[in-house]
């Protein structure tokens, strides 16, 4: 990859991996469109690059994560379904990443979704503490997004918000649960890579190119952060539902058309 490209899906990985638009979609799609060939270390940055979005929630959010260990216990909770099912279904996962279809049909499906998810589920009640009940919940909610193009973001919100959570306090805790989901999945894919001598041998070869994806990542994820709780707060999801119907059904189009992402 050219240092051009690296900056590049650095910054779409730091702007959509916090907001309900699917940044693995997003990353397949940038992929695709700066003709980058889905070599083992192009996959080996998809995952490492996390890292740097997982560490902008720990700063921003760095006295939450030094609180009791009642915190952890109700994120360890979260985790758990989808590390199950990860781990089962790792294969047949990745078999669906580099499917621009599925992303496509999925931006879809999720943005008509999110049209209704404020008349639906925006319906806080006064108790907006976290309990082993709503982490739970929220945990299988994510699962759903395995799926490329549903977004664990959006099916971890839409998850708190079911349970009578704040659309603020719904965000803030699919950042949290981001945290040890996306470092327990990034981590055993890269452990996977170091214990074959080529594949570590390709990582250690391109340490210059994961630091400037990491520090791009990290820097573009805490303003993404900041802008969208912001922004949910006062508005809601509807221009993230537009947007992703659009993008979606873009695609789509260019598909069954036969025209070749890579050019664009």
């Amino acid at each position: 990859m050219s240092i051009f490209q690296t900056i590049i899906l650095a910054i779409v990985e730091g702007i959509t991996e916090f907001l309900p638009v699917s940044s693995t979609g997003h990353m397949i799609i940038a992929q695709k469109i700066l003709a980058i060939d889905s070599t083992e270390f192009v996959k080996a940055f998809t995952v490492n690059i996390q890292f740097g979005a997982i560490l902008s929630v720990v700063v921003l959010y760095w006295k939450r994560f030094f609180q009791t260990f009642d915190f952890y216990w109700k994120l360890l909770i979260a985790v758990i379904p989808a590390l199950v099912l990860g781990f089962l279904f790792s294969e047949k996962i990745d078999m669906l990443l580099e499917n621009v279809v599925v992303v496509a049909v999925m931006l879809v499906l999720g943005g008509v979704l999110m049209l209704f998810v404020d008349k639906w589920f925006n319906k806080p009640n006064e108790d907006q503490s976290m309990d082993w009940k709503r982490s739970l919940k929220i945990g299988f909610f994510q699962c759903i997004a395995m799926i490329p193009g549903v977004s664990r973001s959006m099916a971890t919100i839409v998850g708190g918000m079911t349970t009578k959570l704040s659309r603020k306090n719904a965000a803030e805790f699919s950042f949290f649960l981001a945290v040890p989901t996306m470092a327990a999945a990034s981590g055993y894919k890269l452990l996977k890579l170091f214990m074959d001598p080529v594949s570590k041998s390709m990582l250690t070869d391109n340490l210059v190119t994961l630091l400037i994806g990491n520090v791009i990542a990290f820097i573009v994820a805490m303003a993404a952060i900041k802008f969208f709780i912001t922004y949910l707060t006062k508005y809601g999801f509807k221009a993230f539902g537009y947007y992703r119907i659009v993008v979606g059904i873009a695609i789509l189009i260019l598909v069954f058309l036969g025209v070749d992402l890579s050019i664009l």
